[in-house]
């Protein structure tokens, strides 16, 4: 036992020699060791750098876009369409309207409320205060319960307000905050095109998305919308929400059911209506960053048989530099495994500082990025580590033909070296 804590003793101390010798050449060869390192740290920042952004932009658009409201999907005239030939075919079908609203709502037993909801743009006046481009929008009462809209000042839509077709709004806080710089907005009236409303509550803070204002809106009630600007042609959307999210799937099908029988869709064509759920638009989404993060995989891949290629020339040239060295330590014992150890700890080593100094590189531009604009940037833990396992295996894989080499030198003849 005290023999083999000896041999354990003596290969620790080894081990740290080298990591010591190992960093010791950093130091003295710098600009040498930099550019051996430049491989590893141009893969290491770009892999770490391009995870950050899709990462970051995967839980933004999984809170921003896809989140629809807790268990909720939408039903649409498009639905998904991701080019210009689907979006044409989409625009044929017919117009999804108040009748298909009122259907769902009567007839699902999946769905614990049904939604409808119209929008257009419009200016916004009040006196001499103009807000341009304002996303009027008609709701039924419950939308604001399932997309978590919550009121600020004032109060919210009504069913009576509905039912009545009341000429009243709710306003988003940058339209409440232009008309009415220094005074309160509830109960005055504003003018849009040429309808009027009182307004009766003003919305909570909602922020953007991608750097678009979520409030610069008018709510009105749906059937006052409807009664005003709805014209024949124009579409709705339908928000469903289901009574648990086990059932999503479930609601939708019964969706699919009731709007095909209602529509008279023979059995073999396709739904002439969209439906669309959160995990379509992340669905949509990876796919799109599935791309970025090929691209990246691919850029990191060259990068990294770049920086190996280069560390393995290094440590060849070191090996020769060495030749000496080795040479002594044959002579006093060491056996193969000890030179193929420290050579390999050597390129691990150098590899490892790469892969620390990309990381540290990269984790500096996405600070930078996050604090400079809008994009969303995280950096997961498992990339982090990853990367830096990555460079020190790259290290190790291109190190063992240098060790080898060290390894299988001829005392008698490396110790003859100049």
């Amino acid at each position: 036992m005290a023999g083999k804590r000896g041999v354990s003793a003596g290969t620790g101390v080894a081990v740290g020699e080298t990591l010591w010798l190992a960093l010791d050449t950093l130091r003295v060869h710098k600009l040498r060791s930099f550019l051996t390192l430049l491989g590893i740290i141009l893969a290491v920042t770009t892999l770490v750098s391009v995870m950050s952004v899709v990462n970051g932009l995967n839980l933004y658009v999984a809170t921003k876009v896809a989140n629809l409201g807790a268990n909720s999907f939408v039903v649409t005239r498009t639905g998904i369409t991701t080019n210009l030939q689907q979006y044409l075919k989409s625009q044929r079908r017919p117009p999804l309207t108040a009748t298909d609203y009122d259907l769902l709502q009567s007839r699902m037993q999946l769905a614990s409320q049904v939604a409808a909801y119209e929008d257009s743009t419009h200016d916004a006046r009040y006196g001499n205060e103009l807000n341009e481009n304002a996303d009027l929008i008609g709701v039924t009462a419950n939308y604001a319960e399932i997309r978590s809209l919550e009121v600020a000042s004032g109060r919210g839509l009504t069913p009576s307000d509905d039912e009545h077709r009341a000429p009243v709004c709710v306003l988003g806080n940058d339209v409440a905050t232009k008309l009415f710089p220094n005074q309160d907005p509830l109960g005055k009236t504003i003018r849009v095109e040429s309808a009027t409303y009182q307004v009766v509550g003003v919305a909570a803070v909602i922020g953007s998305v991608l750097g678009i204002s979520e409030d610069n809106f008018v709510m009105v009630p749906f059937h006052t919308y409807e009664k005003e600007w709805h014209t024949p042609n124009n579409s709705i959307a339908i928000f469903v929400e289901a009574n648990s999210e086990d059932q999503m799937d479930a609601a939708a099908d019964e969706v699919r059911t009731i709007l095909r029988a209602e529509r008279h869709v023979p059995y073999d064509d396709d739904d002439n209506f969209g439906i669309i759920m959160p995990s379509s638009i992340m669905s949509l989404w990876q796919q799109i960053t599935g791309n970025i993060f090929a691209i990246a995989v691919w850029l990191t891949a060259v990068f990294l048989v770049i920086g190996g290629i280069v560390i393995m020339n290094i440590m060849l040239a070191s090996v020769t530099e060495r030749t000496r060295e080795i040479g002594i330590r044959k002579a006093l014992g060491a056996r193969r495994k000890h030179i193929i150890l420290q050579f390999l700890l050597e390129s691990a080593t150098l590899s490892a500082v790469g892969g620390v100094m990309g990381l540290a590189l990269a984790l500096g531009i996405a600070a930078l990025v996050r604090a400079g604009t809008s994009m969303p940037m995280a950096t997961p833990w498992s990339v982090i580590f990853t990367a830096l396992a990555m460079s020190t295996t790259v290290g190790l894989f291109f190190g063992i033909y240098p060790a080898v080499r060290a390894s299988r030198l001829d005392p008698i003849v490396a110790l003859r070296a100049e």
